[in-house]
């Protein structure tokens, strides 16, 4: 069965400064991720990847090379057509919940369709939908600080996959949680994977990125592992 290109860079580079004060944080980096596929980047600090997470993101622009997301294109766009690019194509989930305090569950799942000018009933009828997912549907109408970590992560969650984006992005999304809470919110990825969302994160934690499918590895600004098997990662960890 063919396979759709969701996220393919073409010699990407990236510098910040000039002269004495420059920094290139990507050196020529090349990758691929397919529909479906659920990914780790990994790299010690300063490797890259986030930077690389932002320009995936459509959150910056490479200094030179192409990024192609869902085979279009977005490497040159201006910054009002990458604000849309992120709206209609991709969700996003960090390490901090960033809910609106004075918002409900689902009224803070419910905002990214306000920006994407969805009709409200239908507004509602996706958030309580993706709420359900993320198994909240008897917490819709609770605020943050009625909800405990986890289940602040879940609605961030919720919010991130509500616009049915083509790409979910998790930047360390469970780096304040617990190891319980952690292995729920890793189950719920793995679920949503299962389900055909293509899941690329950022991660420092080996025991998170095993949970993946494939692990990218980020060092000096360019990718020296790019299909690592998850069961190979102890090996690698040993010799950096």
């Amino acid at each position: 069965m063919p396979t759709t290109t969701i996220i393919r860079l073409e010699d990407i580079h990236k510098i910040y400064g000039s002269g004495e004060t420059e920094v290139r944080a990507l050196s020529g980096v090349n990758l691929t991720v397919e529909q479906g596929e659920f990914c780790a980047i990994m790299g010690a600090s300063g490797s890259g990847k986030s930077t690389m997470m932002n320009i995936i993101g459509c959150l910056d622009k490479p200094t030179s090379g192409r990024y192609y997301l869902d085979s279009a294109d977005v490497s040159r766009l201006n910054d009002t057509d990458l604000a849309h690019v992120r709206n209609r194509k991709l969700g996003f989930v960090f390490q901090q919940f960033h809910l609106l305090p004075q918002l409900t569950a689902l009224e803070n799942v419910m905002l990214p369709l306000v920006y994407a000018n969805v009709p409200e009933r239908s507004r509602r009828d996706r958030a309580v939908e993706a709420l359900t997912r993320v198994g909240l549907a008897h917490r819709l109408h609770n605020r943050p600080n009625q909800l405990s970590g986890g289940q602040q992560q879940r609605v961030a969650i919720a919010r991130a996959i509500v616009g049915r984006p083509v790409l979910l992005l998790a930047d360390e999304p469970t780096g304040a949680l617990d190891s319980h809470t952690t292995v729920e919110i890793l189950d719920i990825f793995a679920e949503l994977n299962a389900n055909g969302m293509t899941v690329v994160m950022v991660t420092h934690e080996p025991d998170v990125a095993r949970r993946t499918r494939r692990i990218i590895w980020f060092k000096d600004g360019t990718v020296v592992e790019p299909n690592l098997i998850p069961s190979e990662l102890n090996q690698l960890l040993a010799i950096t």
